[in-house]
Parts: C-alpha cells; sequence; structure tokens
C-alpha cells in the first residue's frame, strides 16, 4: 500500500507539472468515479477473502477454493458491465458534475480509459487479498512496487516524452495493472499456492456471504466517493476550478495517508479472520494491539507531515499556484490536517470488524464516515462556504472515532474470553498465520 501511495502521489504531482492545473482539477473530478469501478472488486476481493480465511481456519480447503474460483468470475463478470456503463456515461456524468469546456473533456477522456481496461485493472486490484492468504506477503509487496514502478515510467514517457494528454496517465496505470496480473495470477493457475481453480460451484449462500463480508470495505469506498462526487459539484459552483484545485491538493495528501492506513489494517485480516475461526481469540487480541497500535502512528506521522510542509505539497501539484488557489489550498490543508488525529480509530475498528465476520457494525462505521457524516455536515457547515467544506473532513473523523469507541465497547466482552476454544479447534492448514 506504500507502493500503492506513491504512485498515487507521483500521478497527481506528474499531471499537475506536465498538463498544469486544469487538468490537475479533471483528473480529481474523475477519480471518484475510477474508485468507485475499483470499489466493485474490492466488495468481492475483501468479502470473499474473510469467507476463504475462515474456511481455511476450519480446514474446509475444498470449499475454500472454490470460494476463490467464484470471486475471480464475480468480479470480472461486474467491472466488464461497469466500466461499460462508465465509458457510455462519461460525458453525461461530467455535465451532472457543472463541469464544461476543458475540464469536462479531459475528465472524459481519463475516466473512459479506466473504464475500457476496467476488467483487468479491477481484478489485479483484487488479487493481492487472494496472495495473503496463499502466504505469497513478499512476492505481493513486490508486485505492488513493480506496478507502481512501471506506471511511472510509462507516465513520465507518455507525458514528459511524448507529450500526450491526460488519457495517457490512465493508460499507463492501467497497462502497469495488466502488466502484474499476469504474475499475480500465475501461482493459482500454477496450482503451487495454498488456493488453486477449480470447477466453480455458485451458490446462493456464497454470493450472499462474499457480499455480506465485503459490504464495510464497499460501502466505505463507494459512500467515499459519492460524498466526493457532491463536494466537488458544489466546489465548483462555490469557487470554482480554484476551489477543485485546492480540493484536489487535499485528496492527492489523503491518496498517500490512507492506503498506509489501509494496508496497515488490511494485512492483518486474514490473519485474523484465520484466528477467530480457529477460536483462538488470544491471538486476535494480539494482533489488534499491534493494528491499533500501528494506525495511531501513522495518523501522528500525516499531521506532523502535512503541518510542517504545507506549502511544498501544495507546489508539488501545482507548481504555478499564485493568489487565491494558493490561498484556498493553505486554508483547506490546515484545518483538514486536524482529521488524521482521529481517523485511524475508525479505519482500524472497521477493519477488525470486518475480520470477524460482523458485517453490520463494520457497515455502520464505513457508512457514517464516507457518507452520511460528511454530507449533514455539508448541510450544517454550509453557512460557512468553501470553510465549512474544509472543516467537514475533521468533523467527520471526530464522529467517526466516538462510533467506533462504542461499538468496540459492545464487542469487548466476546473478544476478552479465555481461549478454551483453541483446545477445541485447532488450525488444520500450513497457512503461515
Amino acid at each position: 500500500m506504500l507502493a500503492a501511495a506513491l504512485y498515487q502521489t507521483f500521478d497527481g504531482i506528474f499531471v499537475g507539472q506536465y498538463l498544469g492545473t486544469t487538468a490537475f482539477a479533471a483528473a480529481n473530478l474523475a477519480m471518484p468515479f475510477v474508485v468507485i469501478n475499483f470499489a466493485v472488486s474490492d466488495l468481492i476481493g475483501v468479502g470473499s477473502s474473510v469467507v476463504i480465511s475462515l474456511l481455511l481456519g476450519r480446514g474446509e480447503r475444498a470449499e475454500a477454493n472454490n470460494a476463490f474460483t467464484c470471486s475471480v468470475l464475480l468480479i470480472v463478470g461486474l467491472s466488464t458491465a461497469l466500466g461499460a456503463a462508465l465509458f457510455a456515461g462519461a460525458p453525461l456524468i461530467m455535465s451532472l458534475m457543472g463541469a464544461t469546456d476543458e475540464l469536462a473533456e479531459l475528465a472524459v477522456d481519463y475516466l473512459r480509459v479506466y473504464a475500457l481496461c476496467s476488467p483487468f485493472t479491477t481484478l489485479f486490484y483484487a488479487t493481492d487479498n487472494y496472495m495473503r492468504i496463499s502466504g505469497y506477503l513478499k512476492a505481493n509487496m513486490a508486485l505492488c512496487v513493480l506496478m507502481s514502478a512501471i506506471s511511472l515510467v510509462l507516465e513520465v514517457l507518455f507525458l514528459g516524452v511524448l507529450g500526450w494528454g491526460i488519457w495517457a496517465a490512465a493508460l499507463a496505470c492501467s497497462l502497469a495493472m495488466v502488466i502484474c496480473l499476469v504474475f499475480s495470477l500465475a501461482p493459482f493457475v500454477m496450482r503451487r499456492a495454498t488456493l488453486a481453480f477449480c470447477h466453480p460451484r455458485f451458490t446462493l449462500d456464497l454470493v450472499k456471504r462474499v457480499f455480506a463480508c465485503g459490504s464495510p470495505t464497499f460501502l466505505n469506498n463507494v459512500a467515499q466517493r459519492i460524498a466526493s462526487i457532491v463536494i466537488n459539484a458544489v466546489l465548483v459552483r462555490l469557487g470554482g476550478e480554484a476551489a477543485v484545485s485546492a480540493y484536489g491538493v487535499l485528496m492527492f495528501v489523503d491518496s498517500f495517508a490512507q492506503p498506509l492506513f489501509y494496508g496497515t489494517c488490511d494485512a492483518l485480516q486474514p490473519a485474523v479472520s484465520y484466528n477467530w475461526g480457529a477460536r483462538r481469540y488470544g491471538r486476535v487480541r494480539a494482533l489488534e494491539k499491534r493494528c491499533f497500535l500501528a494506525a495511531a502512528a501513522i495518523g501522528a506521522a500525516a499531521v506532523a507531515v502535512v503541518a510542517l510542509f504545507p506549502d511544498a505539497l501544495i507546489a508539488l501539484f501545482m507548481p504555478d499556484a499564485t493568489g487565491e488557489v494558493l490561498a484556498l489550498s493553505r486554508d483547506a490543508l490546515g484545518l483538514f490536517t486536524i482529521t488524521y488525529l482521529f481517523r485511524w480509530l475508525a479505519f482500524a475498528t472497521q477493519s477488525y470488524m470486518n475480520a470477524i465476520a460482523k458485517p453490520l457494525p463494520a457497515s455502520l462505521i464505513s457508512v457514517s464516515a464516507a457518507l452520511v457524516f460528511p454530507l449533514v455536515l455539508l448541510v450544517v457547515l454550509h453557512p460557512l462556504r468553501l470553510t465549512g467544506i474544509w472543516l467537514n473532513f475533521p468533523g467527520t473523523a471526530v464522529l467517526c472515532a466516538l462510533l467506533s469507541v462504542a461499538v468496540l465497547a459492545a464487542t469487548r466482552a466476546k473478544t476478552h474470553r479465555p481461549d478454551a476454544g483453541a483446545r477445541e479447534r485447532q488450525p488444520t492448514t500450513t497457512a503461515n498465520f
């Protein structure tokens, strides 16, 4: 996830440096829809990884292979349909966002490339879950680093050397994902991994379990992007391209911090699910303690970096920013920094609830964090205009932290039982959990 964070950050830097402020704003307008597309694969990838890990913890390897195979087919089918819809609807989407002229044209070009490559890129986005389950932790990390490196090289080539447009930035990332997808699927196709492809046996119960366990992450991603879409639409009307660009700086800064939160918590999910399925609750507690401490440390580091280097961060993405754009960006970053003092708690709690197959409280946190609280605060803080939008982020983080404390208190009783169940059901696989 650090590699992914670096790529996303440099993607914003390259677009801003090579193509200018309008292209930077266009990428920010289109990005929520790109992420919604990837969220479909996350829905199935994360959901199936919980189901698969629980099955492996119970020693049901054949059922785990079936869940894996069915999930891969679901990802390809759903992402193909959604990609086609995004490609066809891109002009209408940008028109509804309030974008016109060059801003709308660039945003459509950017979105359509991702839509065309959707069946392949979204599958790569999900394979990290299956590689971790199979013990390929270092290989998974290496592929993420490779993908980011290929993307950056291609982006420099396409934008800096060949002088292509914003569509080439999306193409660079998509091609890198397709290349790395071949390597990520190889162990499963060659039957060298813990999981292997088999003749799929779809059942309604399996699909329901996958969707239920994946819904918290999916709802968080989709709801967060819906909130971003609404905020972008409001920004276009309140401050025009300058406000959208300032918001873009926040989102690209956050695109570095958020994957670190996500990766820290998500990386432990298979191990937590496995030990929960094996009733080894003491090990679950030990894993989660490290997860929460690491997430808190990342939050503190993010506060320090943003607070100490606001102008340097703005210059990375908008080197020609002056006047209104620069002032707006400074104000936005100053208020946005407060978010990281509280956001880590919601991330860690949601991941924990999802890992132990409690989708309801996880979904409550994710939807509240990504959609309910932001939209409520958007209305409440509307009299403050642009300042109210910048305050929306720390306000949401505080409310989500309080909600997370309540959820953890309600779940605490079961996770503090003695580990008597460990004698009843010991792990039966050799997975390195």
